[in-house]
């Protein structure tokens, strides 16, 4: 018999930590947009020296949230006040579970009166829709799914466009772009802007360090605005960054994409695990690296952990307030930058060539990430377990190997630690697993943002862990 949801997927593995780590889904997959326009290396440049645009169309879920009770329904599952949310005005979505565990996170756009757009990945966007439909909410939620990983050819439709255009000349092509002027708007603040003699919306951001706008618009004008942008950008610099060289990204700016949503356990998960289909996010989720815990508790995460701390606010009742309140945030594990030692680095790339041994786990770049969420062993010099890598890859501008973590609060920034990159006994099933040794890598505890352009000039909560 076949499993109708996630709860009978788990029943039926008996080990949840086995099933997730075997997943034959592989990595997580940027959708459609072209892996590369120029090469990666150059494109990471870009956004660092000169200017680029960001094709954000088709890798997140977009809900569309509209009625009398939808800041209700935001406000009862986010640990984020909403008691200053005026409309043109964007925040970051974190909602946790009644023991006060992460299930992911992603960007709330309130576009009017009573109507919010959600957009993010799978596993907030999922929760949302689930109080939405049970919770006797006056509220309509219409969802439109990212893209397919792996369309094969068909066509691929959603309702909006999404750019974002950023870097150091970000606001010469946006004002050029839009014929005029355009006011810089303090941080996920949103108005309007023209392109291509169209009016769309737009959202202050900075993802590269310096000022920039997230903007969109109706998916059917896509190919002429963003052949309009690329063509003013090309007097400033600007390259088009493929889903190659996107999600690396965060690497420099910190924000740590996709840890394992926290709803595998829990009597009082029970309902919403039923309400998952066996083929969603959760069911089919993999997890890669070489953290190999009994239980799956042990990857589940809180919000000081994943730099969100700031965040939490207990002026408003939500799910997840009173195990949450019970937590001294001194505590916990904290959000860091680990900077690869470059003669280990040296070593993995080297034993792709050493024809009688095993090689280590292939690194692959600019991001070597191998599962859809990913949790490394981090180690201190006594070979204790101190945090957790979760989002690794390399930076052309640092020309460094990265990767984001939470570690213990006791180690203080510029110790050297060691990352156990590879999963043992030569590697799982997964599919994007080769057979392969594990190495303990040195990397320097380091500042998160780890570029000092963004920790001087980028302001905003998603990343840096400030106030938004």
């Amino acid at each position: 018999m076949n499993a109708k949801n996630l709860q009978e997927v788990l029943d039926a593995s008996g080990n949840t930590v086995e099933l997730l780590r075997n997943s034959q889904l592989g990595a997580y997959i940027y959708p459609v947009v072209a892996p590369e326009f120029t090469n990666w290396r150059s494109e990471q440049r870009a956004w660092r020296e000169t200017a680029v645009l960001y094709d954000q169309s088709h890798h997140m879920d977009n809900l569309f949230i509209k009625g009398p009770d939808a800041l209700k329904l935001i406000s009862d599952t986010a640990i984020n006040s909403v008691a200053n949310f005026p409309v043109n005005k964007a925040k970051q979505y974190v909602p946790t579970t009644p023991a006060g565990h992460v299930i992911g996170d992603g960007i709330l756009f309130h576009e009017a009166e009573d109507e919010y757009i959600y957009v993010g990945r799978a596993p907030a966007a999922n929760w949302l829709l689930y109080h939405g439909e049970t919770g006797g909410y006056d509220a309509e939620i219409v969802v439109d799914r990212r893209s397919p990983s792996r369309p094969m050819g068909q066509p691929v439709k959603r309702k909006y466009w999404r750019f974002q255009i950023q870097g150091p000349n970000a606001w010469q092509i946006i004002e050029k772009v839009n014929g005029g002027p355009v006011e810089q708007l303090k941080f996920f603040n949103m108005d309007h802007m023209n392109v291509a003699g169209a009016q769309v919306r737009t959202l202050r951001h900075g993802m590269a360090g310096a000022p920039g706008l997230e903007l969109w618009g109706p998916y059917e004008t896509y190919d002429k605005a963003r052949d309009t942008i690329l063509q003013i950008g090309q007097e400033f610099g600007m390259l088009a960054v493929g889903s190659r060289a996107y999600p690396s990204n965060t690497l420099e700016s910190g924000w740590i994409p996709s840890p394992l949503p926290a709803i595998y356990t829990g009597e009082e998960m029970r309902p919403y695990r039923e309400w998952l289909g066996a083929d969603s996010y959760e069911a089919t989720n993999a997890v890669a690296g070489s953290f190999v815990a009994d239980k799956i508790e042990d990857y589940y995460l809180t919000p000081w952990e994943l730099g969100y701390g700031s965040f939490v606010k207990f002026d408003h009742d939500f799910i997840g307030r009173e195990a949450l309140e019970k937590i001294d945030p001194a505590t916990q594990r904290k959000k860091v930058t680990l900077a690869w030692n470059p003669e280990d680095m040296a070593k993995i790339f080297a034993s792709l060539f050493d024809t009688e041994g095993t090689p280590y786990k292939y690194f692959d770049l600019p991001l070597a990430n191998y599962g859809s969420s990913n949790y490394d062993a981090v180690i201190d010099a006594d070979g204790t377990n101190v945090g957790l890598s979760m989002f690794t890859g390399y930076s052309a501008n640092e020309r460094r190997a990265l990767s984001l973590a939470t570690v213990d609060p006791s180690v203080p920034e510029g110790t050297e630690l060691k990352v156990v990159w590879g999963e043992p006994d030569g590697g799982t099933r997964k599919t994007t697993v080769e057979p392969h040794q594990q190495l303990e890598v040195r990397a320097v505890v380091s500042p998160v943002p780890y570029s000092e352009t963004v920790r001087k000039d980028y302001q905003g909560g998603w990343r840096s862990g400030q106030k938004s």
